[in-house]
């Protein structure tokens, strides 16, 4: 018979449960046992030999269509690598350097004669390849990369070169060792014949960087970025190119094409346009991040919550009783039934249940769209925009709980055979890898200011702070998710100054709401007032960033919290509809508690009410302490894959 956690588990598993349990029941096998290797060789060799044992599973074929040699499910391509996450971080970033980045760029950016030419081989492992985007001095900025590459119609080559030191490919994973083929991304120079030769911005290009015996080719020199904070089973390393020379056919030229005599063409005519299309193809990458990272933080809720649910601290005080000195001395009590130590950890697992589900429906949305004939560019925009927010409000809850789960373990925490620190070490670098999170974060509140206007996409700041809009769009307004049922619920709501009005989900709805719209309608007003009090535009509008971040992260809490109300809906059985209940009352709760300040200055809460916050998140803890074990059952981390000696069995 189901258990409560048994049905947590498959409402939060969402669409693709069927492929979740598969991964789960892979990662059983001795070879997907996390474990310490501070050596590079051996983690690397561990984590490749990992990936053929994936490769032989048929894990690659999702990510690719059909008539490549593939399944064509995205969706499914995407969840199996963030479960990867539970095992072995190195081996989700390797997979998804393989086959999500490198192999997308290639389906994605590439034609038919790229598709027969490499998708089978970097499916089977064959062909091993890394993505070579990021340089030394530039990361975030992607359309002022430096490297270049040069036609030269007298032998139809493009001449791929790194002509100075801030443009060497840097931080790429397969570089240092493993990767024999780059997708390198570089400015496309070119001419007609009679014309100078001019950029036409950055285009992808299939580089050779090694040969078979795994030797530098000509013009290449790879070096390795050895040691980082964590990751060791990825051979970071970085890419200098000089003049390396590429037949034409190697320009990946499905959104752009050079022909023999160097005539550039391209099916989109607005330059920047067509940069964000060829970028956005490539958007899986950043999913999947936010997803691992999430899945790395309930690996660590999982483990540091049995932890409180066995280890004990501190006798309870004596009783006053006269007959208290004949009692057996009281045992010591279990850390997990300290209120403080459940205001640690409880909010902290109600957000990783709000975070999945909205992960859920945003690898849901990239499945249809990445597999439907026609994609409106709207629609596009808006998947962009909800993938950066997501990915950087999954990385930096997975940074803060991993954190708090090492220290709610104490010492133990502190040692390699408990995991902790090892995932906190791992998964660092997801709050700057796929995009920078601060930066992530203004594209969300870009694409909302400016109700997404095909003219603004390649706008710099300062063209984007003269443009912004006055008022918030409707197209902002819109709801993610369930919109019947919260307009429902918005439409019942009752609100009062009691402590029982917190627990009204019309009224968390309508303050998470209300929090974003005022911040979204003042900050293009500031935009706009900036720009007619400052001199210079990059003044006008660096005065108000503060201002674009918060709008945007309040917009994200929105999306998350009406992700949340959605997954509870879905959910077929009482008793764990009730636990969801409780929980999105804390994760709402513990928002407004977090942002108090701003609630009370806008006269949204009371001070009195302000208080009642607090005792609301009090309370929840208090109600959901009984179901803890549950709760993270309802994650089904795999026992196997917990790694930690302090749980004992």
């Amino acid at each position: 018979m189901a258990t409560t956690a048994d049905h947590l588990r498959t409402t939060l598993d969402g669409q693709w449960r069927e492929v979740r349990e598969k991964v789960r029941v892979d990662l059983t096998r001795e070879e997907f046992a996390p474990h310490f290797t501070p050596d590079l060789k051996a983690a690397r060799a561990k984590t490749l030999e990992q990936m053929r044992i994936l490769a032989e599973s048929g894990y690659a074929a999702n990510g690719f269509a059909a008539a490549h040699g593939g399944t064509g499910d995205v969706g499914a391509a995407v969840t199996s690598i963030e479960m990867l996450a539970m095992s072995d971080l190195s081996l989700m970033v390797k997979a998804g350097v393989q086959w999500g980045l490198f192999g997308g760029a290639i389906e994605n950016l590439g034609t038919a004669r790229h598709h027969a030419a490499y998708v089978r081989p970097l499916i089977d492992l064959d062909l091993l390849g890394c993505f070579a985007m990021t340089e030394t001095g530039h990361g975030s900025d992607v359309q002022a990369l430096e490297t270049t590459a040069t036609y030269d119609p007298a032998t139809q080559e493009f001449v791929i070169d790194s002509p100075t030191p801030s443009s060497r490919k840097d931080y790429i994973g397969g570089a240092a060792q493993h990767a024999r083929m780059a997708a390198v991304f570089a400015q496309l120079i070119t001419a007609a014949p009679g014309e100078e030769p001019e950029s036409k911005g950055v285009h992808c290009f299939v580089v050779p960087i090694r040969g078979e015996d795994g030797a530098d080719l000509p013009g290449v020199t790879t070096s390795d970025c050895g040691h980082k904070g964590g990751l060791p089973g990825v051979d970071n390393g970085r890419i200098v190119f000089d003049r390396v020379r590429v037949p034409r056919e190697n320009l990946l030229n499905r959104y752009a094409d050079v022909a023999a005599d160097g005539t550039y063409s391209s099916p989109i005519e607005n330059p920047n346009r067509r940069f964000f299309t060829m970028v956005g193809t490539l958007i899986r990458g950043r999913v999947t991040v936010g997803g691992a990272a999430g899945a790395a933080a309930r690996v660590a809720l999982s483990i540091a919550t049995r932890y409180a649910l066995q280890r004990r601290q501190f006798d309870k005080p004596p009783s006053q009783s006269p007959l208290a000195s004949l009692a057996p001395v009281n045992d010591e009590v279990l850390i997990m039934d300290y209120l403080v130590h459940q205001r640690r950890l409880l909010p902290l697992i109600a957000k990783s249940y709000a975070l999945h589900f909205a992960q859920n429906q945003l690898v849901t949305r990239l499945h249809e769209i990445q597999t439907a004939d026609e994609v409106d560019p709207q629609e596009q925009r808006e998947l962009e925009a909800r993938a950066a927010g997501l990915k950087a409000a999954n990385t930096w809850h997975a940074t803060r709980a991993i954190q708090e789960c090492r220290e709610a373990c104490g010492g133990a925490g502190y040692l390699t055979e408990n995991r902790l620190v090892a995932l906190k070490a791992d998964t660092d670098v997801f709050t700057t890898f796929e995009g920078d999170n601060h930066v992530l974060t203004q594209l969300v509140a870009k694409e909302l200011l400016t109700a997404y206007a095909e003219e603004v996409r390649g706008m710099s700041p300062v063209e984007w702070m003269r443009f912004a809009a006055t008022t918030v769009s409707d197209v902002v307004k819109k709801r993610t998710a369930a919109q019947q049922i919260i307009q429902t619920i918005l439409d019942t709501r009752q609100d009062n100054e009691e402590d029982g009005s917190l627990f009204n989900r019309g009224t968390q709805l309508t303050m998470f709401s209300g929090r974003e719209e005022y911040l979204l309608s003042t900050a293009a007003r500031r935009l706009q007032g900036a720009q007619k009090r400052e001199d210079d535009p990059f003044d006008a509008f660096n005065s108000v960033q503060d201002h674009v971040m918060r709008a945007a992260e309040a917009h994200i809490d929105r999306v998350v919290l009406e992700a949340f109300v959605a997954g509870i809906d879905s959910c077929e059985e009482g008793a764990a509809a009730d636990l969801l209940g409780d929980l999105c009352d804390l994760y709402a709760l513990t928002v407004i508690e977090e942002d108090k300040a701003w609630f009370m200055e806008h006269r949204h809460l009371s001070v009195e009410r302000a208080k009642a916050v607090t005792r609301g998140v009090n309370e929840r803890c208090r109600t959901l302490r009984p179901h803890a074990l549950t709760l993270i059952e309802g994650f089904a981390v795999p026992e196997s894959t917990l790694g930690a000696a302090m749980l004992g069995g």
